[in-house]
Order: C-alpha cells, then sequence, then structure tokens
C-alpha cells in the first residue's frame, strides 16, 4: 500500500494537480472569508470561521472530484493499470494507497487555512474571543467529510476510463450526499422521520461534530461511509480484473 501511496504523492507533487488545488481552495476561501460581501468577517462583526467551514464543503466538492478523476481512470486509459495489478499488491492495497494519497492532499490544503484561524483569533474582541471548541470540532468534521468525498471520487474514477465522466459522476454523488437528504427532510413529508432522513446524509452530522463535540455517532457515520465506497471500489475494480 505504500508504494502506490508515495507512488501517487509522487505523481500529484510532480504535476500541477497538488499546487493549484490548494492554490484555488485557499483564494477561494479566502475571497469568501475576507472580500466578497455578506460572507466577509468584516460584514459578520464578530469573529468566527463560520465562513470557511460553510463554503469549504462546496468548494471540495469540485476540487476533490477533480483531484480524484484520474485515480483509476488515467490508470486504466494509458494501460498501466495491468502494470501495478501484476505486482506483489492486493486490490486493497491500491485501492487504499490510491485514497489516503487523495486524502492527504487534502489535509495539505487545510493546513495553510490555520493562518486563517490565527487571524481572526487575533481580530476577537478580545483578542482571543472565539469558540476554540467548535472551532476544532469543524477542523475534524471538515476533515472527516472530506475524506468521504474522496472516497466517492475514488469509487467514481474506478467505475469508468474517462477522467470527464468520473468527475461529473463523482460531483453528483458527493453533492447528493452532501445535500440532498437535507433538502427531502426540509419538505416534512415524513413527519417524525424526517429526522432519519436528514442523519442519512453527510451535513447533518458534519454540522454535529461542528458544535464542538465529537459524538461517536457521527464518527461511526463517516467511518462506515468511508468503508461503504472503498468496498464499492474493490467490487468494481476486482470485476474489471484483466
Amino acid at each position: 500500500m505504500f508504494s502506490i501511496l508515495k507512488k501517487e504523492i509522487r505523481s500529484f507533487l510532480s504535476s500541477l494537480i497538488a499546487y493549484v488545488v490548494m492554490i484555488v481552495f485557499l483564494i477561494a476561501i479566502g475571497l469568501f472569508m475576507w472580500v466578497l460581501p455578506d460572507y466577509n468577517v468584516f460584514d459578520m462583526g464578530y469573529s468566527n470561521l463560520d465562513t470557511l467551514f460553510s463554503m469549504a464543503p462546496w468548494v471540495f466538492i469540485f476540487l476533490i472530484s477533480a483531484i480524484t478523476m484520474r485515480s483509476f481512470s488515467e490508470e486504466k486509459k494509458n494501460g498501466t493499470i495491468e502494470i501495478i495489478t501484476t505486482k506483489p499488491v492486493t486490490d486493497f492495497q491500491i485501492i487504499l494507497g490510491k485514497y489516503f494519497a487523495g486524502v492527504l492532499l487534502v489535509l495539505f490544503s487545510l493546513i495553510p487555512t490555520l493562518l486563517y484561524f490565527y487571524t481572526v483569533y487575533q481580530l476577537g474582541s478580545p483578542a482571543g474571543n472565539i469558540d476554540i471548541g467548535a472551532t476544532w470540532g469543524s477542523y475534524i468534521g471538515l476533515f472527516f467529510l472530506a475524506s468521504c468525498f474522496v472516497a466517492v471520487g475514488v469509487f467514481s474514477s474506478a467505475i469508468t476510463d474517462n477522467q470527464i465522466v468520473s468527475f461529473i459522476v463523482s460531483m453528483f454523488l458527493c453533492y447528493c450526499f452532501y445535500n440532498i437528504f437535507d433538502l427531502l427532510a426540509n419538505f416534512n413529508l415524513l413527519g417524525s422521520f424526517d429526522r432519519v432522513v436528514a442523519s442519512l446524509g453527510i451535513n447533518a452530522h458534519y454540522q454535529s461534530i461542528s458544535r464542538g463535540v465529537i459524538d461517536s455517532r457521527d464518527l461511526l457515520y463517516f467511518l462506515s461511509f468511508i468503508t461503504a465506497f472503498i468496498w464499492a471500489t474493490k467490487t468494481v475494480f476486482s470485476s474489471r480484473k484483466w
């Protein structure tokens, strides 16, 4: 697995993909936080990172789909997947290597946002007047949310050898799992079951962790979601062996 992980990281860093993803993410979030009206910290009038944590999932839907679309699609199109499958690694090791490479790239893109946290921390009146627990809870939730999106992206790449198709499928699935269950629950068609419907989506658990309380049910949901998509990727990958 580690050989695949190192190969993927080297592939990311030797191309512009990793750098473009991180720069676009930081610029997009920076514009929302400091420039665009109605979203920026100054217009809101109080020190918090709500804009970062509310806008980052939408930016990640696009960016994570972009970085994972080549995970298997490019390998299959170029024929290099045949070389990988002949090496002494299992299907799970190949999939996990590609998955964790995507997760690490997401983590690298999140680390620079700590500068935004430090800036908002200093802007508070008095300095440090910010909910630290909720902030770290939101970071943990955002990391798990992004990890779910990476799992979806890797799965989408495994089902096709066309990177554009993989990109579109990944964006569609990420959007559905992040937002569609909340939309269905808001129709109030199922009474008390609306909460159950909402809990099937990523956003409900992301918002729960963002309050600063690490609930085992939320962690179980994220881990189950990631496991389900990795298993689905393994099933697809194995059924298309050459």
